[in-house]
């Protein structure tokens, strides 16, 4: 599993590839909290080259959405494959992000 994130004129980007499963979630975790600061701005989630999600990865979705919520920002979700558009149908996240 890996994270990326880049900035760009009031917009943060984060990719994930592989797995969002538990372990990779908390990997991920120490990465993802600093821009719960920063969720003021626009945050991308790219799901292009993510592959699996799990319930801690959903965990890290909703978390941004909320800090988002807070400060005013927003979160869009970008590139999900079929898989995990099944599991943002299951869960009900697909009515709470902007999906592209």
């Amino acid at each position: 599993m890996k994270t990326k994130v880049t900035r760009e004129e009031g917009q943060i980007t984060i990719a994930f590839t592989g797995r969002l499963d538990t372990p990779a979630a908390q990997e991920a975790n120490p990465v993802i909290n600093p821009l719960l600061e920063e969720a003021g701005n626009t945050i991308i989630i790219d799901c292009k080259d993510l592959t699996y999600i799990s319930s801690s990865g959903l965990r890290i979705f909703l978390t941004l959405r909320k800090a988002a919520e807070d400060k005013k920002g927003k979160v869009i979700v970008e590139n999900i494959n079929d898989d995990i558009r099944s599991v943002f149908m299951m869960t009900g996240f697909l009515n709470l992000f902007d999906i592209r």
